[in-house]
C-alpha cells in the first residue's frame, strides 16, 4: 500500500489494512484525530485524548451500536436534538442488544456490578493458583512432544478457556465438554455449534440448578447475587453476563498471549532481557498491549449533537474508537512505533477500553500473561519462531484475523528448547 492509496481505503473491507493497519492509522490521524471516513460516514477516533473522551462520555455517546456500527439501522429513523429516548425504545433491534458491551447507564452500571461478583480479588487469587498448575501441565506436554507447536491451538486457546472456566466455577466434570464445544481446532465439535448459544444454555442450566440447590461454590454466588438495589436478576440476565465474560475474556487474552510470544521470538534481545529480569514482565505485557491492541475498534452513537476535538458530530452519527491507533498517538506515547520495555507510561494504553466500559477481565488477562511468561522462562532456555512456517528473521510472514473488530494472529508456530 502506498501513501496515495490511503484516501480510498475502506477500513471495513480492505484486507491489506487488516494485516498492517498502522500506516493507515498514522495517515488518518494526520488528517485529524477525529476524521469522517468516506464510505459509511463513520467518524474514526484515532487520537488518544479523543478516544478517552468518547469512552468517558456516556452522557453524549451511546454504546447501543457497539457491534452494529453503521450497518444495522433502527426501523424508525431517529429525529430531534436528543435521541436518548429513541435509542432506549428501539435498542433491542440492534445486534447483541442483550449483552453488556451495548448497555448504557444505569442498566450497564447495575449489570456490571453483578458481573464483578465473579471477579473479586479473593477469587482472582484462587484462580491464579489454578493458572500456575495449568500452565505447567500444558508446557510439559508441549516439551514432551518435542517442543514444536502451534501456540494458539496448543497452548493459548485451551489455557485461556480452562482459566475462565475455573474462574466462573464451571464444574470440572464439564471442562472437556467446554473444550470440545468451543475449540477452534480442525475437526473439533465446536464447528457444529454456535459458541455463544452453547454458553447461554450451559450457564442458564447452572444458574437454575444453583438457585434451587445453592452451595458455597462460585456459580452459586453468581446465581444468588443481586443488583445494587437488592433486586434479583432474571436467570437469563445472569447467564448472559457469565457467557459474555467467558467469551470476551478468552478471545482477547488469546491475542495478548500470542502477540507477547511472537514479540519474544522476533526480538532475541528482548527475550534475553526479560528472561534475565522477571520484574520486567508486567511492563512487557503492558507494552505488548499498547503495540498490538487485541481490540481494533468499538462503535458509539451520538445521542446529541456535540463536538469532539473541534469536529462537529451530528446527532445519530456513528463513531469508531480505535484503541490500536490511539495507543500509538505520539502526543501521548513518545516514539510510539518502537517497543520500549522501560516505557514509563505503557500502562496508560487503552487496549482494554477506558472508563465505565473498561474490560472487566483486564486483571485476569494480565495475570494469565504473567503466569504464562514466567512458566515459559522456567521450563525453556530459548523460544524461537518456526522459520518453516513464518520465514526467517527480518522477513517474517504472519496471518491476521480478517475482521475490523479484532487484531490477532490466526496461527503462531514456535520452537521451544527445554531448560537445562
Amino acid at each position: 500500500m502506498t501513501v496515495t492509496d490511503f484516501p480510498s481505503v475502506n477500513w471495513f473491507r480492505d484486507r491489506d489494512v487488516y494485516d498492517d493497519p498502522y500506516p493507515y492509522y498514522e495517515w488518518v490521524r494526520s488528517q485529524h484525530p477525529v476524521w469522517q471516513e468516506p464510505h459509511y460516514g463513520v467518524y474514526l477516533v484515532t487520537g488518544y485524548e479523543e478516544a478517552v473522551a468518547v469512552y468517558n462520555g456516556a452522557d453524549r455517546f451511546s454504546s447501543c451500536n457497539a457491534v452494529a456500527g453503521p450497518f444495522v439501522k433502527f426501523s424508525v429513523p431517529a429525529e430531534g436534538d436528543d435521541i436518548t429516548d429513541h435509542i432506549e425504545r428501539y435498542r433491542d433491534e440492534l445486534p447483541f442488544s442483550d449483552q453488556l458491551p451495548t448497555f448504557d447507564p444505569p442498566m450497564h452500571t447495575d449489570h456490571r456490578a453483578l458481573m464483578m461478583r465473579l471477579i473479586t480479588p479473593k477469587r482472582l487469587n484462587e484462580n491464579e493458583e489454578f493458572m500456575w498448575r495449568l500452565a505447567d501441565g500444558q508446557l510439559e506436554a508441549i516439551l514432551g512432544a518435542g517442543g514444536r507447536c502451534e501456540f494458539l491451538h496448543d497452548y493459548a486457546e485451551p489455557f485461556t478457556l480452562l482459566v475462565i472456566a475455573d474462574l466462573e466455577g464451571v464444574p470440572e466434570a464439564d471442562h472437556n465438554l467446554f473444550r470440545d464445544r468451543l475449540s477452534t481446532l480442525p475437526g473439533a465439535a465446536g464447528g457444529e455449534h454456535k459458541p455463544l448459544e452453547f454458553l447461554y444454555d450451559k450457564f442458564t442450566e447452572y444458574i437454575e440448578d444453583r438457585r434451587e440447590h445453592p452451595g458455597t461454590d462460585v456459580m452459586s454466588g453468581l446465581a444468588t447475587a443481586t443488583f445494587p438495589d437488592g433486586s434479583t436478576p432474571e436467570v437469563k440476565d445472569a447467564a448472559l453476563l457469565a457467557a459474555n465474560l467467558f467469551a470476551g475474556g478468552q478471545e482477547t487474552t488469546v491475542r495478548l498471549l500470542s502477540f507477547a510470544v511472537r514479540m519474544l521470538g522476533d526480538r532475541s534481545d528482548l527475550q534475553a532481557q526479560v528472561r534475565e529480569d522477571r520484574s520486567l514482565i508486567p511492563n512487557f505485557i503492558e507494552e505488548t498491549l499498547r503495540m498490538e491492541s487485541p481490540l481494533r475498534g468499538q462503535f458509539r452513537m451520538a445521542k446529541v449533537a456535540t463536538e469532539l476535538a473541534g469536529v462537529e458530530i451530528p446527532v445519530g452519527a456513528t463513531l469508531m474508537v480505535m484503541p490500536g491507533a490511539a495507543n500509538r498517538d505520539p502526543r501521548t506515547f513518545e516514539n510510539p512505533g518502537a517497543f520500549d520495555l522501560h516505557r514509563a507510561n505503557a500502562r496508560r494504553h487503552i487496549a482494554f477500553g477506558h472508563g465505565p466500559h473498561t474490560c472487566a477481565g483486564a486483571p485476569l488477562a494480565r495475570a494469565e500473561g504473567k503466569v504464562t511468561l514466567n512458566r515459559l522462562f522456567d521450563q525453556t532456555s530459548h523460544l524461537a519462531i518456526d522459520e518453516e512456517a513464518h520465514g526467517p528473521e527480518g522477513a517474517r510472514r504472519y496471518d491476521y484475523l480478517p475482521t475490523f473488530f479484532l487484531r490477532g494472529l490466526t496461527n503462531l508456530h514456535v520452537e521451544l528448547t527445554p531448560a537445562g
